[in-house]
């Protein structure tokens, strides 16, 4: 059985077991869509929704130094955006239709599906398309170059390179 036939059967079967789940997405880190089981929801823009969420709870996570990232939860009024780390380069964000629904035991559940998810793409080689392993927070920042500093070679030419035609 192939990485997409258990990640898929994983997110069904989620569904079918916690009544208040709307649908599931399974993305990478660098938000492209790996999975979905979304009825009514783009899919597309929830998954990198999703990784902007995850981006931003991991890095509050380690600057508060408490301990790891585990999930991050929107509650609004009709119910509950929740997303989990699924391996090194996936994400699993569940939808509920409500609110007041157990988010504890949804918790606990949808944890094992992100684990076992999570393993199937880590070993199939790197999760989703384009897909990018977490960063690790306490890596040092990218630096720019000023452009005074890079070769002369590099710089663009004053002047054009290509003539318009004579009319």
């Amino acid at each position: 059985m192939d990485a997409d036939t258990v990640v898929g059967t994983e997110l069904r079967g989620l569904r079918r077991r916690r009544p208040e789940v709307a649908g599931a997405v399974l993305a990478g880190t660098d938000g492209l869509l790996i999975s979905s089981d979304l009825p009514s929801t783009d899919a597309t823009h929830l998954a990198a929704l999703a990784a902007a969420s995850f981006g931003l709870g991991n890095r509050v996570a380690d600057t508060v130094q408490r301990g790891e990232f585990r999930e991050s939860v929107v509650c609004t009024t009709a119910g509950c955006v929740v997303t989990y780390p699924a391996g090194r380069t996936a994400l699993l964000t569940l939808v509920t239709v409500s609110a007041a629904a157990d988010l504890e035991a949804l918790h606990e559940e949808a944890r094992a599906v992100a684990r076992r998810a999570g393993s199937v793409l880590d070993t199939r080689g790197g999760g989703g398309i384009g897909a990018t392993a977490i960063p690790d927070a306490h890596a040092p920042l990218a630096v720019r170059t000023p452009m005074a500093t890079l070769p002369t070679q590099l710089h663009r030419p004053a002047r054009p390179t290509w003539r318009r035609p004579p009319i």
